[in-house]
């Protein structure tokens, strides 16, 4: 594996998910293949669980790791291709990018989309001007379209609870009073598409993901009807791509409850708001798999770095 920009660039998801749950054993067997080496965490926007989930995934393999918050300590980046930079942005990513990879093995990107030109976000700028001029493997650490090692968590979580052989899981829209991306959603779209799975998509009329990652999967526009026999319910928001990046709904309906729910498992990303998401009573129940998915974003980002430097 050259780079980890997407969940598809697994030569198997279903052999990673076994390693990385087989390094939760042992956590720190690996140490010795990152000794010497140093990974750069690239945040072009902010973090919890990716920067201290990937950095603790670093430790783990023994690499060093150098952390860069580009919104308050970098030069403003220019993306453009012959650009006249005579304005506000005082270094150009063709630089930027070789440099780090002078100072790093491995470089790990974080830049949301910005949900104003759906054309530059669904172009991945800052990940592939990355790609592009660094002579270094690149990881996504959550683009404008993507967020694949959340995805990975997911799969490992899903393997690890899973008590039927092909499971019913549900990913269900919820209200927010803010325009979010469709990163999250996607990878998890993309990663469901390589499971054996009973999988479906809910969400209210005019919610459609990009018909490109949907494509093949089951839509279903009335929530009830959707969850029914549920095993995994993931719940997530996502703005509108049609009319894009603009919340046209937020119908507090389709909050996850305990009453929906019924016996099924749920799962969230994190950060999720309280009763407006999903209610304290599903939060605070042992059907919530929110901590085991956090807990696993270390093992999902370890078993990527893992891979990475075993082709350096």
């Amino acid at each position: 594996m050259k780079h980890y920009l997407q969940i598809n660039d697994l030569d198997s998801l279903q052999q990673t998910v076994q390693e990385a749950i087989e390094l939760k054993k042992e956590p720190t067997q690996f140490k010795k293949l990152g000794a010497g080496k140093t990974i750069c965490l690239l945040f072009f926007n902010n973090s919890l669980r990716t920067r201290l989930s990937t950095q603790k995934a670093a430790i783990n393999l023994g690499l060093d790791t150098i952390v860069m918050n580009f919104g308050s300590e970098g030069w403003q980046l220019e993306f453009e291709e012959g650009a006249v930079m005579d304005q506000g942005k005082a270094e150009h990513v063709k630089e930027a990018a070789q440099v780090v990879s002078q100072y790093a093995d491995i470089v790990a990107i974080r830049a949301f989309a910005g949900l104003t030109d759906k054309e530059a976000d669904e172009a991945e700028l800052v990940l592939n001007a990355f790609k592009k001029y660094a002579n270094i493997p690149v990881v996504n650490m959550e683009s404008s379209v993507g967020h694949p090692l959340q995805a990975l968590a997911d799969a490992i979580t899903l393997e690890e609870n899973k008590t039927a052989q092909k499971p019913k899981v549900v990913l269900s829209w919820a209200p927010h009073p803010r325009a979010l991306p469709h990163a999250v959603a996607n990878s998890f779209v993309a990663m469901m598409k390589l499971q054996d799975a009973d999988f479906v998509i809910t969400h209210p009329e005019g919610y459609e993901l990009n018909p490109e990652v949907t494509k093949g999967c089951k839509i279903v526009h009335d929530q009830e009807e959707a969850l029914k026999n549920a095993n995994f319910v993931y719940v997530k928001n996502w703005s509108n791509y049609q009319d894009y990046g603009q919340v046209k709904n937020t119908d507090s309906n389709w909050m996850m409850t305990k009453e929906k729910l019924g016996k099924a498992k749920f799962m969230h990303c994190l950060p999720v708001r309280r009763n407006v998401v999903v209610e304290d009573a599903v939060m605070d129940s042992d059907q919530s798999l929110c901590m085991e998915q956090a807990n696993n974003r270390t093992f999902a980002a370890q078993v990527v770095l893992k891979q990475l430097l075993k082709d350096l």
